[in-house]
């Protein structure tokens, strides 16, 4: 039997990108060299390895936000206590729209996506750092 869904990942994103802060490529390349930003890419890391990274981001599988950025988690992750504001990105920005929303309920202020994701990244000519394999 099929799920009874009520509300589609489009209509999660809509209500997402209500209320998240979305920069542009060029707003992120700012912010990178005039702020204390971390970017972080949530892509699968297969992506990651694929297409290679915005050089200096933070890889952080999407599925593990809640555990990497909440300092009471036993798997949280010290940088993110190094960084007063946190770009997140994807592909395309609907993962770092829904996960931006997902922190900002978590009660993180300092936040934004990359509008357009990696995809826009590479489309505007953005730097990409290789990734190898481990």
């Amino acid at each position: 039997m099929k799920p009874a869904l009520t509300k589609g990942f489009f209509a999660l994103l809509a209500e997402a990108e209500k209320v998240v802060e979305s920069l542009t490529v060029e707003q992120v390349q700012q912010a990178r060299k005039n702020s204390d930003a971390l970017l972080v890419d949530l892509r699968d890391i297969r992506e990651v390895q694929r297409e290679g990274k915005i050089p200096g981001a933070f890889h952080m599988p999407r599925g593990m936000m809640e555990f990497w950025i909440d300092p009471e988690s036993p798997y949280f992750k010290g940088i993110f206590a190094e960084h007063s504001r946190w770009i997140f990105y994807c592909n395309k920005g609907w993962r770092s729209a829904l996960t931006t929303h997902t922190a900002m309920r978590m009660g993180v202020t300092e936040i934004a996506h990359l509008e357009g994701g990696f995809s826009a990244w590479t489309e505007a000519g953005g730097e990409i750092e290789s990734v190898s394999k481990r």
